[in-house]
């Protein structure tokens, strides 16, 4: 049975979304991680100024052939609008969290960047809301998380602006750097169940399984129905840096079992970094637009529309004079 949502949050779906009702979303909200790519020797020498052109070259090549583009506030959202990067026809989503996190790397801490805010996003004409958080439902951080998707949820209510929200696991366990892959099922899992009806209006959710484990197609299908179940909301699956022939067949496996879309970013454009100059334009104008374009077709072709879960709230005659301020 579908959800009522509200004329605001309806808009911001319809505009992240394909025709079909499906996300096909470019995600370049790196901060960190693109600083790492672009000198991998030495992050510390990549320039802001190096950040900016790349992420406006990278929108304006791929932003035609997706539903919307994921971007963050210091390096790319209002740069892209200034230089006519981004289409007006294609959704924008902006990132609201602090690149990183904050405490132990076994209680992650996870904040909103400082100077930035929801309404600010709403403000400069986003689409949607994104927030990132660290989170383990054992963790000793795990209520703090819960608290912040709340609050930030509140605020996504109040200007009336979807929230995406995207969770990234980790290991509690001082002695893994990541997830045993007999734990990492439950803990996506049991994250989309424990934060997607917190005010969430979309899941941004990393594959449930270790595919280095796990190979067997159809064990990728039943844990992707799996967090199907789990999930409240529509989800849509990250990329995880993972190669595009990987990552489509984890799509297929994501759309079969229920996702709504994805929300893409190195699996497309990763080896553009490695460019500079004409050489990193022509890889993104064709390599990166046209893995673009496959992932696009095929969540229009496989995923399940937003729709199916939502209808707008029923619109009376004195609708306009009873929507909040």
């Amino acid at each position: 049975m579908s959800k009522t949502l509200s004329i605001g949050k309806i808009r911001g779906l319809q505009q992240t979304s394909t025709g079909r009702g499906v996300f096909a979303i470019c995600a370049l909200d790196h901060r960190n991680n693109l600083r790492q790519l672009l000198h991998p020797d030495d992050p510390a020498a990549t320039t802001r100024d190096e950040m900016i052109f790349f992420k406006v070259d990278l929108v304006r090549a791929l932003a035609p052939v997706s539903s919307a583009v994921l971007v963050d506030p210091e390096l790319s959202a209002a740069q892209i609008i200034a230089t006519g990067a981004l289409p007006g026809t294609t959704g924008m989503l902006v990132a609201v969290e602090a690149s990183g996190y904050s405490g132990n790397p076994d209680a992650r801490e996870s904040k909103i960047l400082p100077g930035w805010s929801v309404a600010k996003t709403r403000r400069m004409g986003a689409s949607a809301v994104k927030l990132l958080v660290y989170y383990h439902p054992n963790a000793p951080t795990a209520s703090m998380i819960e608290t912040l998707v709340r609050e930030v949820a509140d605020l996504c209510a109040r200007e009336d602006l979807p929230l995406f929200l995207e969770p990234l696991s980790y290991s509690i366990d001082p002695s893994r750097k990541k997830l045993a892959p007999d734990e990492r099922k439950w803990v996506v899992v049991e994250t989309a169940r424990r934060l997607t009806p917190l005010g969430v209006d979309v899941l941004k959710a990393e594959f449930p399984l270790d595919i280095e484990a796990v190979s067997d197609e159809m064990e990728w299908r039943k844990a992707c129905t799996a967090l199907s179940e789990a999930s409240v909301v529509p989800w849509v699956l990250l990329s995880a840096s993972v190669g595009i022939e990987t990552y489509m067949r984890q799509v297929t496996a994501a759309c079969l079992a229920g996702a709504s879309g994805v929300a893409v970013g190195r699996a497309v454009w990763k080896e553009a970094t490695e460019f500079t100059g004409q050489a990193r334009l022509d890889f993104l104008n064709t390599t990166a637009r046209d893995r673009m374009e496959r992932v696009t077709s095929l969540v229009n072709a496989l995923a399940r529309p937003w729709n199916e879960f939502y209808q707008p709230e029923p619109i009376g005659v004195q609708w306009h004079a009873e929507y909040p301020e």
